[in-house]
């Protein structure tokens, strides 16, 4: 399993960097976990997005979800045929041409939030684009604790702690295990989600622990999460800076806590998830490497 992460700022956009967007890549699906602002034009940088095998939205905050428009629109202009550029009306999944909707799993009322979404920049000219959460998208809502199953890839849902629902999302297959959190507080919920993992890719928004109702993660928080569930390696995301300084005391923080290895994630970066009894399914990666970058 190979995990790009392709944004990790927390809250908004900043640096350059995109909100909350991680690809996971096994031999058997390519699977999208949240959508934030910058998202669809990182994802495109590094994969069709045709080519995924499903969109996994961990909770409803604008910047874990806001690029799902855009990525909604562009498969819905791959999946319209006309002469000379023109656009005619869309395939609804007849023939060749028309590829299958992508699935798209959003906690409860996430397919009204995202109509929502949808007309508020409505295209007159063009209002079969209205319908990319219809079309292009399988929208599934999901509840806590739901599971399935995406190519080899098994996908299951954590409960946690924020300020609307949030799942934590383990994503679990033979060439390895990761889990992330979405965004969360310190809750129980966190041990299964994250037990045994290979990777455990970890919000880390705060200096120190939040002790109101909003729910995130402090560096140290997150290594000892990671300690008392046995993950093997720890990634920090959702930073709110990208200051070394400010990047290197969250990953301290967390070494501080946890005896396994403390990365941080970036745009970009590519880490190597895998399975210890697994060879690197990575084309020209030396095996003694575990994690790339």
């Amino acid at each position: 399993m190979r995990l790009t992460v392709l944004g990790c700022r927390g809250g908004v956009p900043s640096e350059g960097h995109p909100s909350s967007s991680y690809l996971t890549t096994t031999p058997g699906a390519h699977i999208l976990l949240d959508c934030g602002p910058g998202a669809a034009t990182a994802l495109g940088a590094v994969l069709r997005p045709r080519q995924l095998g499903a969109v996994v939205i961990s909770h409803l905050h604008l910047d874990h979800c806001y690029d799902l428009l855009p990525i909604g629109r562009l498969l819905m202009a791959l999946r319209m045929r006309g002469d000379h550029g023109v656009p005619k009306e869309v395939v609804d999944g007849a023939g060749a041409e028309a590829d299958p909707p992508i699935p798209l799993y959003v906690p409860e009322g996430g397919r009204a939030l995202l109509d929502q979404l949808i007309r508020v920049f409505p295209i007159p000219t063009l209002p079969i684009l209205e319908r990319a959460f219809e079309v292009a998208f399988d929208t599934r809502e999901y509840r806590p604790n739901d599971s399935f199953v995406v190519g080899d890839c098994e996908v299951s849902l954590h409960p946690l702690r924020h300020a609307i629902p949030n799942c934590g999302i383990r994503v679990e297959s033979e060439a390895g295990t990761l889990a992330y959190t979405g965004d969360t507080g310190m809750t129980d919920g966190l041990l299964p989600l994250a037990r045994d993992v290979n990777v455990f890719l970890a919000e880390a928004t705060r200096a120190t622990t939040d002790n109101g109702a909003h729910g995130h993660l402090s560096a140290t928080e997150a290594g000892r999460a990671a300690a008392e569930a046995g993950a093997d390696t720890l990634i920090l995301t959702h930073l709110v800076s990208a200051a070394p300084s400010w990047v290197d005391a969250q990953r301290e923080a967390a070494q501080s806590v946890y005896g396994g290895r403390v990365l941080t994630a970036e745009p970009g970066a590519v880490f190597d998830v895998r399975a210890p009894e697994n060879p690197s399914t990575v084309p020209g990666e030396d095996p003694a490497d575990s994690i790339l970058t």
